[in-house]
């Protein structure tokens, strides 16, 4: 039984790191404006990514890929 509770709480914080590699890649995205090319022209709307969140997203998708693998293979080791 106590390793289908590691199992569970494992995929609960798989969970949790996808919610917040969602939140993280969310809140990366911000819009600026671009200077204009040649003159005469209008500026343009540019959408800007902020690396260190980015990354953090990226890490947080990593950790909740081996949580749900280690949690499942937990589960199913413990039939």
């Amino acid at each position: 039984m106590r390793t289908r509770g590691r199992a569970v709480v494992e995929l609960v914080l798989a969970v949790v790191a996808v919610i917040g590699c969602v939140a993280c890649w969310v809140a990366a995205r911000s819009t600026e404006m671009a200077p204009p090319v040649a003159a005469n022209e209008p500026s343009q709307v540019s959408l800007v990514y902020d690396p260190p969140l980015i990354a953090l997203a990226l890490v947080l998708a990593t950790v909740a890929g081996v949580l749900a693998v280690l949690g499942i293979g937990r589960l199913r080791n413990d039939r």
